[in-house]
């Protein structure tokens, strides 16, 4: 599977600072040093109702990840998958009439166009669950053997109690993983289970579903946990710089991965930090496609949005916090972007290095994107009242924008 096209990321004068950020494993912030380069995953689209605002805000992070550590200037070995084949996607294809395959590839597409307009760099690792399977099998044939997993009626289930790090990622306690397991995906209820947590790695063939070759697991498809570890010990390695998400993945799905990874390989941890963006919402609540509340980017950009202020938008809010999409927030984006474009547009102004820093500060702490728009509205302001006589000063703004926060002016 390919991606989308990557846009130019200019070089700054100087060097960027390590990144500080929150682990949801530990609860608190930590600094990353990666080395020359960096690795980092990411869960992708279940590819139906793409690409919504809360899916745009969650790559958007990661996009910020990627850019603070280029201008460190190391190298990024960035892997996201796409969740090509699951239940959500067949029951969508089932209600709409639609081939799932044409379904998923459509979607794909479309959130592939939404990215390169709103500037995301890509993966150099883009890798569908199906695409996958070869490499799912063996490590599902792999637990099963060691005791890790058991069969049930046909399926293959992970013993979560067999990894002693085992709730280490989400820190919840057991009645919270259960009801959040009944509903993310998860089937605590079904007898015969030995542990109500443990989550599906082999899903037997069902009539009507698509099912695949799984050797000695006979025909069936992969769970969801299994699909991403899959993918990233195949391109990454244990012990990746961060394994991000949205923070409803946090549990089960980054929980059981890491398990997963762990049992395979008797390394830990799976990934170095487990990080997470907040939820958005609409109308009082949190915008999911089982709720219908959704806004599309590229209805927006259909509408003639500039995908500019769609991005100045979605920074307009810290990565972690939930918040709800509102009309004002686009109109205050709007109203940023047009200030900006005007600041940078004179021959000369104000001097803008102690701005760079600024910037760089900002997202380096936790990925302040707030505080970084904060900056540049300051140098946008008195721009606008003072001037200056600086004739690189607004290109080192412009260039400093797009490549530490994906805009372009």
């Amino acid at each position: 599977m390919h991606a989308w096209p990557a846009s130019e990321v200019p070089a700054l004068p100087g060097k960027g600072r390590d990144l500080r950020i929150h682990d949801t494993a530990t609860g608190g912030r930590i600094t990353l040093d990666p080395g020359p380069v960096a690795r980092i995953y990411v869960c992708g689209i279940t590819p139906y109702d793409a690409t919504h605002m809360g899916h745009a805000a969650t790559y958007n992070a990661f996009d910020l990840v990627q850019r603070v550590w280029l201008d460190t200037k190391r190298q990024v070995h960035y892997v996201q998958n796409v969740t090509d084949v699951d239940d959500p996607l067949l029951e969508r294809a089932v209600r709409d009439g639609q081939d799932w395959t044409e379904l998923a590839e459509r979607e794909t597409a479309l959130f592939r166009e939404d990215m390169t307009a709103l500037r995301m760099l890509p993966p150099q690792h883009y890798i569908g669950a199906v695409e996958a399977i070869p490499g799912i099998v063996p490590l599902v044939e792999r637990l099963r053997d060691a005791g890790a997993a058991y069969e049930l009626d046909g399926d293959v289930y992970f013993s979560v109690d067999t990894d002693p790090h085992f709730g280490e990622v989400s820190g919840l306690d057991a009645e919270a993983m259960r009801l959040l397991s009944a509903e993310r995906g998860g089937d605590p209820d079904r007898p015969g289970k030995k542990n109500p947590l443990d989550p599906m790695l082999w899903m037997a063939a069902r009539e009507g579903e698509p099912s695949w070759d799984g050797a000695s697991l006979g025909a069936g498809r992969p769970g969801w946990h299994i699909e991403c570890v899959a993918i990233a010990l195949d391109h990454l390695g244990m012990g990746f710089d961060i394994q991000g998400g949205g923070s409803d993945l946090a549990f089960p799905h980054h929980e059981m991965g890491a398990s997963h990874a762990q049992v395979l390989t008797g390394e830990h941890p799976f990934a170095q930090a487990y990080v997470h963006a907040g939820m958005v919402g609409l109308d009082g609540e949190k915008m999911s496609k089982s709720r219908g509340n959704l806004v599309f980017v590229s209805v927006l950009r259909r509408d003639g949005v500039d995908p500019a202020a769609i991005r100045l938008a979605l920074l307009s809010h810290h990565y972690r916090s939930d918040w709800e999409w509102t009309d004002q927030v686009l109109a205050d984006a709007v109203e940023r972007l047009a200030r900006w474009r005007a600041a940078v547009s004179r021959p000369d102004g104000l001097s803008a290095d102690a701005l760079v820093e600024e910037v760089r500060a900002a997202l380096a702490d936790d990925l302040d994107a707030p505080a970084a728009l904060a900056a540049v509205d300051r140098w946008a302001e008195r721009q606008t009242a003072e001037g200056g006589t600086d004739e690189g000063a607004p290109g080192l703004v412009s260039r400093t924008v797009d490549a530490l926060l994906g805009v372009a002016l």
